[in-house]
């Protein structure tokens, strides 16, 4: 076969989160902030490019949504392709050797938590020092997109982000999966591509991407509070991914393919 097997990805997703155990902080901290980075690349482009056809978002508002999720993904295959880390799909490859007694809990939730933060890190510098302080969203149709774009995350009840997040790391941790199964770039890009186009395409709510979305409409004038941006979409959001990630994808198929 020219793919690995569903017991093999399983494996090779378990070996990635217990070599990221064992990385000093120093490298873990510079991998996790080039996750945040090239997921924020990702976020970037998609505004760029479906954020300038206002005219076609009005007559097609199905082709706009597609041509953000096809771009999109470029980020995560870019963590994917050169070893950055990323805490949505950690909650993946940290859950399999967590269930197979290969890190211990303590390992697990110390690692999630630092892809988080470093994630937060690598998001805002793309979002404020190379989007919005050199003027990417000064001028529109950009602004305008983005920051209708990033009231409308926030503008959602605590249970509908939280839901929305769970389906968006299913996806994005089965894109990773996917991305496992290929034996080489191009089968890679492909097998990411395909969930996390879906994810984007139906609007749901990942947690990284909008550390990237939403501060960047802040920083380039958009009426919405810090704390609304917390509380209203990061907070729930994190909570579903983290449900989606390590629950549907982790659990499901640790059970599946690596319990004895």
């Amino acid at each position: 076969m020219n793919y690995y097997s569903p017991k093999e990805i399983a494996m090779a997703f378990a070996a990635s989160g217990v070599y990221k155990s064992k990385l000093s902080l120093s490298k873990f901290s510079l991998i996790a902030i080039l996750g945040g980075a090239f997921i924020a690349f990702g976020g970037l482009l998609s505004v760029m490019v479906a954020g300038g056809m206002p005219g076609v978002g009005a007559a097609n508002p199905g082709l706009i949504k597609f041509v953000a999720g096809a771009l999109f993904p470029i980020g995560l295959i870019m963590v994917s392709i050169t070893g950055a880390d990323l805490f949505t799909s950690d909650c993946t490859a940290f859950t399999l050797p967590l269930l197979q007694k290969e890190i211990k809990i303590k390992t697990f939730l110390r690692f999630l938590l630092l892809s988080y933060v470093f994630n937060f890190i690598g998001t805002q510098f793309i979002a404020y020092l190379l989007s919005a302080h050199i003027g990417f969203f000064d001028k529109e149709p950009w602004q305008e997109y983005l920051h209708t774009y990033s009231a409308a995350k926030i503008n959602q009840d605590f249970m509908k982000v939280f839901i929305k997040g769970i389906g968006a790391n299913w996806l994005v941790c089965l894109g990773m999966w996917m991305g496992y199964a290929a034996k080489d770039i191009t089968g890679k890009c492909v097998g990411i591509w395909i969930p996390v186009m879906l994810f984007v395409t139906l609007g749901y709510e990942h947690s990284i991407a909008n550390m990237f979305f939403i501060p960047a409409a802040i920083y380039s004038g958009v009426n919405i509070l810090w704390t609304d941006f917390l509380i209203q979409n990061l907070i729930p959001a994190t909570l579903g991914n983290f449900i989606g990630g390590a629950g549907l994808v982790g659990c499901v198929y640790w059970y599946q393919f690596m319990r004895k």
